[in-house]
């Protein structure tokens, strides 16, 4: 965005402020990463109140900022653009140039994989496009608006991310970004204490294609019976299906991990074999759904091959970090659901890149009154022939503990509640014949352990 205060007071309909020629470049709400040029934007909320910092973000380089107009004591001599409310019109800011730009919009939600996947498809795409996508968690009702005020104007491809946790929320973002082409990655159990069942996060979901443009396209989880339900409802719908079983528009099956990432095979919409630099059948499923994007926008199927095998993930998704004793970790604890952490359950007892296998899990957060019983449930996908050590850590995976201490011996078994160090001291047996997979959600920072192996 590069746009001058008067043109931003046209975009709220406000009358044209002092310094009305003032270009800005960019947006900002922290002080911390401001850029020289961007609009500061200050909220107030319980515990701070960002008109504070409005000084400090013009000492910064702060090109311009807003300002609440009941909110006192503006300084003086300085662009500010006055406004009701701080949040709203950032908002209409973001949409008022959405609806300007000339990129092909792309949305991207699901339980698990949103990240993964918006990685996967801004790495195929960028040798061809100009690509910007949602960078970190700015994907809810203030970080999309700011995404799309910082797309320059001759980006080409916005890929974005959209995150909820209730009923209306995935609404409002694709309202917003009126996306050309929208995606569903999966439907799995995260947000089940706000939304209350699978059924109603699918429905949930689901919502992203309310701001679809007409002529759109929906690809989604055609191996979840919940979305193809919900699709076959929707008569005017163009909607196409990816995943791992016959009769998907795509789907992929020969998945084999090496120590250097994942070949497959793919049939239908492309034919042929593939690679990619990352771990994990699951993200080769979100690699489909690159795929066909990639496909749908122009490229061949050999543009893809070639993209694909330099696709690099956001850390803390199916990450291969060395450690200093020999052993390999897979870092994937950004975040944890029963679904995504069994699938990666799946890959490490299945893989062959090393003969010793170690789990270390942290609890799964969000999972609401059933949160005992998914936690027990992740026994069904451990078995001792297949995983050799099992680490658990925090209250919640008491209840996984109480299951396994009945098939795993005491060596081969450590409980923490709230304490690394005797999971560390643990991880001091694993060797370079080793791999570990550490994966919860969150809040439980796993990848503190790996600091212990890697400094």
């Amino acid at each position: 965005m590069k746009k001058t205060l008067k043109e931003l007071a046209a975009w709220l309909n406000d009358e044209v402020p002092a310094f009305g020629d003032t270009i800005v470049s960019g947006i900002s709400i922290d002080t911390r990463t401001i850029c020289q040029g961007d609009l500061f934007v200050p909220f107030r909320g319980e515990q701070a109140n960002g008109h504070k910092f409005v000084q400090q973000a013009f000492e910064k380089g702060a090109g311009a900022s807003l300002w609440q107009k009941d909110e006192p004591n503006p300084p003086k001599n300085v662009p500010l653009l006055f406004v009701d409310d701080s949040e709203l019109a950032l908002q209409q800011m973001a949409r008022a140039y959405r609806n300007e730009h000339k990129a092909t919009f792309i949305g991207i939600t699901g339980s698990n994989g949103k990240t993964s996947t918006k990685d996967i498809l801004a790495g195929t795409l960028a040798p061809f496009f100009k690509v910007q996508k949602t960078i970190g968690n700015f994907n809810n009702q203030l970080g999309l608006p700011i995404t799309i005020l910082q797309l320059q104007e001759d980006t080409e491809v916005a890929v974005l991310e959209m995150g909820m946790s209730g009923f209306g929320e995935i609404e409002f973002l694709t309202k917003l970004a009126r996306p050309h082409i929208t995606v569903i990655t999966n439907i799995g159990e995260a947000h089940m204490q706000d939304l209350g069942s699978r059924a109603g996060i699918a429905k949930a979901k689901f919502e992203i294609i309310q701001g679809m443009q007409e002529d759109g396209v929906l690809f989604y989880d055609g191996d979840e019976p919940l979305l193809n339900e919900l699709v076959a409802k929707e008569q005017n719908l163009n909607a196409q299906a990816f995943g791992l079983e016959p009769g998907d528009l795509l789907y992929a099956d020969n998945i084999e991990a090496t120590a250097s990432g994942s070949s497959f095979t793919t049939h239908g919409a492309i034919e042929g074999d593939f690679f990619i630099s990352v771990l994990g059948k699951h993200q080769v499923k979100n690699t489909l759904i690159a795929m066909l994007i990639a496909q749908k926008l122009g490229l061949t199927d050999e543009q893809i091959r070639t993209s694909l095998k330099d696709v690099t993930l956001t850390d803390m998704r199916m990450q291969q970090v060395q450690g200093n004793q020999g052993a390999l970790f897979i870092n994937d604890a950004y975040n944890a659901a029963p679904t995504s952490v069994k699938a990666a359950i799946q890959f490490i007892a299945t893989t062959t890149i090393r003969p010793e296998k170690w789990l270390v899990l942290g609890d799964m957060l969000e999972l609401g009154d059933n949160e005992k019983s998914f936690h027990e449930e992740l026994s069904l996908a451990i078995h001792e022939g297949e995983i050799d050590y099992v680490c658990l850590y925090g209250p919640r995976m008491a209840f996984l503990y109480e299951v396994l201490k009945e098939r795993f011996d005491a060596d081969h078994l450590l409980y923490d509640k709230d304490d690394f160090e005797p999971i560390i001291a643990k991880l001091q047996q694993a060797t370079e014949k080793s791999i570990v997979l550490l994966k919860g959600s969150r809040g439980m920072k796993l990848e503190t352990i790996l600091q212990s192996f890697t400094s």
